[in-house]
Order: structure tokens, then C-alpha cells, then sequence
């Protein structure tokens, strides 16, 4: 959640933030609403009960009628004391569901608008021209099928739509790249992971997922439990309800988890192929910073993204989402796009976002420094999403046989293979 004082102190600031997001301000009115009315409460409790305390020594005191009297006013003010904390905790729950509402103030950096505002920070490597080779390029679909590396059929068959096997080179794809990306984030410091992919209510809602996001989010019925769309959520919890040694950060965790999304809102778009799918594995970086520190750090996360893009040799461009586009909890994000040839157009690959202190605000996350305790700050930056990950390489590295050229940082990881050859025509 973002600092109360802000709402308090400058909520025209707040209303701003609410505005650029293209959000209305009525909940900064609510939540003020809500928390005058906690604040009255708050003090109409403490002055029942501070009543109800010296009433108590009076009582003690008092004999014969005066003490009967007494009495009685202490009988009719314990109900009011029971009334007055009744309202406080109806106040201070309603107070605590308008600040949860309230999105964190996007960055003044991030640029205003919708999904289609972002804007192209920069653009690394140059999409081939398959026209100039002489070839048509085939769509993952079609090159899965030949290279016997993705099973869309029995997917369906077995589990339903938005679903699929990766079978022969493409499973060893996807464990090449868990290992590619685990030993880049090792070697960049990062602690590894295997991350749970059920979480309690807390977790997701201390990470902001079940605000905007909630419909694309699945419960698990009869169980106090979800599926997680991302370690984010999971890493975002490790340290909730702790105290973290200033000197300690910051804490950097590279965690593999599988993640599950309904996909809610996206029907017609992508129904076929890997590209958005309900289950997928991913390796994310998770860290844990001061707050000063963690705009400088966002910066490093999207660095060790493109590092890794550029092992893979693909041809990609970041952006600066807009604020419209913006998840509940980041003040900014970068998304690395590569270029999808059959789709003539750039695909989300990996995204980094700076949380700053909002999660762990929820989550009850903080650092002690310099003799004093305030929040932590968070991010979070996709290593690599497999499905799309492996979209791009079969697209971008194909030959004109329906061979796939595998990317020399991939090679190792792949028993020394050089090409992906085709298992049927």
C-alpha cells in the first residue's frame, strides 16, 4: 500500500498519480472519508474508556447508595465502550480496504496512456529478412510439429485449451534455459530458488494480485490457497513480518516456479500456439532493496534482462510501459520485446517492475539502518518465460529446411547441439 502520510499530507498528489493512471480519484475521497471517520472512533473509544477506568476507581471508593449509583453508569458505559470499540474496528477495516484499493503512485518518469502509449527506449538487433534469403519462415506451430518439440493436440486433448507437451528438443529447450538462466543469475549473485506455486490469501493480496488482477488469478476450491502467476508472489512473502539487516542488501533471489493464469480478458487473442497459455514455467528475479537504492537497482534487472536476451541472440526492443498498463503495485516497468517474424511485430518476452515499498508495506516487510526501521523496497524482473522464449528462438533461428539453429550460449546446456533437425516433414 503507499505511505498513509502521503494520502494525508498531499492527497492532491495521490489523486494526481490516480489520474495519470487513468483511475478516478473517488477512493482518495473515500479513503480520507474513511479515515477521519477511524480517527473520530479511535477517540470517542478512548475517551469511553478512559472513563470507564476512572469510573472504576471511584467504585472502589464509594459506599451505599453513592456506590449504587456508580455502579449502574459503569453497567450502561461498558455497553458504550463495547459500541464505541464495535465502530472502531468497523472504521479502521474500512479505512484499511480504501488504502488497499489505492494503486502505487506511478513513477513521473513513466509515460501517460493505455496499453499502446508506452514508449521505445531502445532497439537491439536487427529482425532477418527472410524475403532477402529466399524463404518463407514458418510459425512456431508449424516448427514445433516438425521438430517434434511441441504437442499442441494432445495438450488439448489431455488438459484443454491453452494448453501442451513439450516433448524431445522442445523439453530440452526448456531445461536449457532454466539452467542458462539460473547459472547467469548465480554468477550475478543471485541466491536460486525453487519457489512453492501455492500460496495463502496474504501472499497474494500483500503482492497486489488479487486487486486488478484477481480474475486472472485461480483458487483452489475448498482450500484457503491459489495458484500463483508468478514467483513474484511466493518471493514477495519469503520475508513478510521480518526485520532485514540494512547490510544484508540487497537480497537477490533468481527463483523457478511454474505459473497459472486464467488468461481472463484475453479471448480471440493468441488461441493458437504457446505464445499465452495457462501454465508456464519461469525463472523470476526477485530483490529486496532500500528505497533509494532500488531505482538504481530496477536499472541493474533490466540489464541482466537484455544480457540475457542477447545470449539468445534475438532481435528485441525495451519499452517504458505507460501508467495505464501499469500492475497495481510498480511505479514503473521495462518490457523487453522480442520480434516475432511470422507476426511481424515485437512480443513481450521479460519485464522488470519497481515496486518500491508497496508490497512490503502490506506484507509487513522492513529494514532496520542506520538506527531506524522503515520499509524494504521490492522488484522484480522476468529471467526468462519459457513458452514465448522458446517461440522466439524457433521463429528468429530457422532455416529454410525447417531446421533451428540453436544459440551458441544455448549449446552447452544442449548436449552440445548445433541444430534442432527436423523429426517429420
Amino acid at each position: 500500500m503507499i505511505d498513509p502520510r502521503i494520502l494525508r499530507d498531499d492527497p492532491d498528489r495521490v489523486r494526481a498519480a490516480q489520474a495519470k493512471r487513468g483511475l478516478s480519484d473517488e477512493v482518495v475521497d473515500r479513503a480520507l472519508s474513511a479515515d477521519a471517520a477511524r480517527r473520530a472512533a479511535i477517540g470517542t473509544f478512548e475517551s469511553r474508556r478512559a472513563e470507564q477506568k476512572q469510573l472504576g476507581k471511584q467504585v472502589a471508593k464509594a459506599q451505599g447508595e453513592e456506590k449504587a449509583d456508580l455502579l449502574a453508569r459503569t453497567k450502561a458505559l461498558a455497553a458504550e465502550v463495547k459500541q464505541a470499540e464495535a465502530a472502531q474496528a468497523a472504521a479502521e477495516e474500512e479505512w484499511q480496504a480504501a488504502l488497499m484499493s489505492l494503486p502505487n503512485l506511478a513513477a513521473p518518469e513513466a509515460p501517460e496512456g493505455g496499453e499502446d502509449d508506452f514508449v521505445v527506449l531502445e532497439e537491439i538487433g536487427t529482425p532477418r529478412d527472410f524475403a532477402a534469403e529466399g524463404f518463407e519462415p514458418r510459425d512456431h506451430i508449424e516448427l514445433g510439429r516438425m521438430l517434434g518439440a511441441i504437442d499442441l493436440e494432445r495438450g488439448a486433448k489431455v488438459s484443454g485449451s491453452r494448453f501442451y507437451f513439450l516433448t524431445g528438443v522442445g523439453a530440452q529447450l526448456e531445461l536449457a534455459l532454466v539452467n542458462l538462466a539460473m547459472e547467469q543469475a548465480r554468477e550475478a549473485g543471485f541466491t536460486q530458488v525453487v519457489a512453492p506455486s501455492l500460496v495463502r490469501p496474504r501472499a497474494m493480496e500483500g503482492t497486489g494480485f488479487l486487486g486488478q488482477a484477481a480474475d486472472d488469478v485461480y483458487r483452489i476450491e475448498g482450500e484457503d490457497l491459489y495458484l500463483v502467476g508468478t514467483s513474484e508472489v511466493p518471493m514477495a512473502a519469503y520475508h513478510s513480518d521480518e526485520i532485514l539487516d540494512g547490510a544484508s542488501l540487497p537480497l537477490r533471489y533468481a527463483a523457478f516456479s511454474p505459473c497459472f493464469r486464467k488468461e481472463a480478458g484475453s479471448h480471440g487473442k493468441d488461441t493458437k500456439g504457446i505464445i499465452r497459455v495457462h501454465w508456464f514455467d519461469k525463472v523470476e528475479m526477485f530483490v529486496y532493496s532500500t528505497l533509494e537504492e532500488s531505482y538504481a537497482e530496477h536499472q541493474r534487472l533490466l540489464g541482466w534482462e537484455k544480457e540475457f536476451l542477447d545470449k539468445l541472440e534475438l532481435a528485441y526492443r525495451v519499452i517504458d510501459v505507460a501508467t495505464g498498463d501499469l500492475g497495481l503495485s510498480a511505479i514503473r516497468k521495462f518490457d523487453c520485446e522480442a520480434w516475432i517474424p511470422t507476426q511481424g511485430r515485437y512480443r513481450e518476452l521479460t519485464s522488470t517492475s519497481n515496486c518500491t515499498e508497496f508490497q512490503s508495506r502490506r506484507l509487513d516487510i522492513r529494514v532496520r539502518q542506520d538506527g531506524e526501521v522503515k520499509p524494504a523496497a521490492t522488484l522484480n524482473g522476468t529471467l526468462t518465460a519459457i513458452p514465448r522464449t522458446i517461440v522466439a528462438i524457433l521463429e528468429t533461428h530457422q532455416q529454410a529446411d525447417g531446421s533451428v539453429r540453436v544459440p551458441k550460449a544455448l549449446q552447452p546446456y544442449m548436449g552440445g547441439r548445433e541444430v534442432l533437425e527436423p523429426v517429420a516433414p
